[in-house]
């Protein structure tokens, strides 16, 4: 909080300084009453004695810039310094999520209800953000469809993948034509471009040369409207990246992922380094029912289902149950220390989100597992499991 008023000094100390330090005093204050501020302001009725978040989605990670604990009206002000190009911000109570953009100086208002606020919100002072709700909403349908796709039994795991990567070739499309192309120095087209499905990103520009093409669009128009802005850089340096790995694996393409990875059975292997420093693969693990578990140490819900699994574990490790668990963390010795007491195979994959393996195994939320016959014949996913247990008895 800047103070924009000089509070009169004592006499006896005031005599003290010189005039040219005051004066300095004097125009730094100055400045800092004039500094350019946005505000965000409101309301979020249903949430009285709930604590409103306001967070910065910076470039490394969220920040915390503020927060509130809401009254009986749920009103609410938050304000920050404005940047010269768009910036990307959140209100957040637990889970439920607004985000919203901002451009330069100006006053948005957003009016929502807790516990609806992530869908059904009111928001006024810049129209990125009604375009960026759109996109919110699109998002949550896609997610509702490839879940409902997921939790139907009557698709085998083929039909599903094929289903599913269907609706987001789709979606991609769609976002493309109607908004990044279309509108590519927009900040919500700069939003569209890191939307997910689950924790996966939807645009994969490390190595698809279309969604390259996307970046690389909205970089050369933030070029022109935000010249220097870090998130143009960003862009471009993504892009560029996103290049030399398919030139790379165009010079390579007798070496793909897929036929280095898929044995005769049908299972994709994920041979990587344990927490002991250890190379493991589940192919030296034919003769166990091997539940393969995607997971992220970090994330909420993490400890309650590792007790879970460790139930699973006691009850039928000795008949010949595996877990082969694939940790997605970004901190290792995080990881190292989470799973130092756990008993079953605990491998991390520095890739993180943008490991391959989920791409291989189409893997569309975090946590996620799958089931393995013995013989490294892959079986089931969770979606299609209702009672896991019972399934892993079946394959005992």
């Amino acid at each position: 909080m800047y103070i924009c008023t000089l509070k009169k000094l004592d006499s006896m100390k005031k005599s003290n300084i010189s005039k040219i330090i005051l004066g300095a005093l004097a125009l730094m204050t100055a400045a800092s009453c004039t500094e350019k501020k946005f505000h965000v302001e409101g309301s979020i009725t249903e949430a009285k004695d709930s604590v409103l978040y306001f967070e910065n989605i910076g470039l490394e990670g969220i920040e915390k810039l503020d927060s509130t604990k809401l009254g009986e009206s749920g009103a609410f002000s938050f304000s920050g310094e404005a940047k010269g190009a768009p910036e990307f911000y959140r209100l957040r109570i637990d889970d439920q999520i607004i985000s919203l953009a901002v451009d330069s100086t100006e006053t948005i208002t957003v009016k929502a209800s807790y516990p609806t606020m992530v869908s059904e919100y009111e928001i006024e002072g810049n129209d990125n953000n009604k375009t960026i709700k759109e996109l919110v909403l699109k998002q949550m349908d896609l997610t509702k469809r490839a879940m409902a796709v997921q939790q139907d039994e009557t698709m085998d795991i083929d039909a599903t993948n094929d289903s599913i990567l269907n609706m987001i070739a789709s979606y991609k499309e769609y976002l493309k034509k109607n908004y990044i192309f279309k509108e590519p120095h927009k900040a919500s087209s700069y939003f569209a471009l890191f939307q997910t499905l689950g924790n996966m990103l939807i645009f994969n520009p490390k190595s698809n040369t279309d969604d390259i093409k996307a970046f690389a669009a909205v970089a050369t128009s933030w070029d022109t409207f935000y010249p220097g802005s870090l998130r143009g850089e960003n862009l471009h340096n993504i892009a560029i990246e996103g290049l030399k790995n398919t030139r790379v694996a165009r010079g390579n393409s007798g070496k793909t992922i897929e036929a280095d990875k898929v044995e005769v059975s049908g299972i994709i292997d994920v041979p990587l380094t344990d927490n002991h420093g250890k190379e493991r693969s589940m192919k030296e693990l034919k003769d166990k029912v091997i539940l393969l578990d995607f997971h992220v140490f970090a994330s909420s819900g993490s400890t309650e289902r590792i007790m879970a699994l460790r139930d699973l574990y006691n009850k039928y490790h000795a008949q010949g149950l595996e877990i082969y668990q694939v940790s997605l963390d970004s901190d290792e010795h995080f990881w190292k220390t989470q799973t130092a007491a756990l008993p079953w195979i605990c491998v991390r994959d520095a890739d993180g989100a943008n490991s391959r393996f989920l791409t291989l195994y189409n893997v569309q939320s975090i946590p996620t597992f799958f089931l393995i016959k013995r013989g490294n014949e892959l079986y089931k996913r969770d979606a299609q499991m209702s009672d896991v247990e019972k399934e892993i008895k079946s394959l005992l």
